[in-house]
């Protein structure tokens, strides 16, 4: 494993890729402390920040070019910001269920389904993992 291909690959996927492990691991810390805290508040507000720095990134990632100069990894981008906003309006409107299980589907999919995607030999996340394809 190592971190060269990721600090290579230029500023905007250095901050992609680190806001989105940011996001990961802060979302494990979300899930397993008290809910309704001003810490679960705070880390709340945090995550949305990061994972707004990841999909806003994410559209001017263009390696994979299928329409124009977007990919269907950007169809993802879109459905994770209006998740996003569905979740904060859920939380705000004390709507407790929907808050959970849009954010856990944000976790799970957005996050943790996407690792699978950029494992994937050729993109940059591969090289930091299994080394140079």
């Amino acid at each position: 494993m190592t971190l060269d291909p990721l600090l290579e690959s230029g500023w905007l996927i250095t901050l992609h890729a680190s806001t989105a492990l940011l996001s990961l691991v802060m979302g494990v810390f979300i899930f397993v402390r008290p809910k309704g805290t001003l810490i679960h508040r705070a880390l709340g507000y945090t995550w949305i920040a990061a994972m707004s720095v990841v999909v806003l990134s994410s559209f001017f990632i263009n390696v994979i070019r299928l329409w124009g100069p977007f990919s269907p990894i950007h169809l993802l981008s879109v459905v994770v910001t209006i998740s996003l906003v569905v979740g904060w309006r859920a939380a705000r409107r004390h709507d407790i269920k929907s808050h959970r299980l849009t954010m856990i589907f944000l976790w799970f999919g957005a996050l943790g389904l996407n690792i699978w995607f950029t494992l994937l030999p050729g993109r940059v996340m591969h090289d930091v993992v299994f080394g140079l394809s």
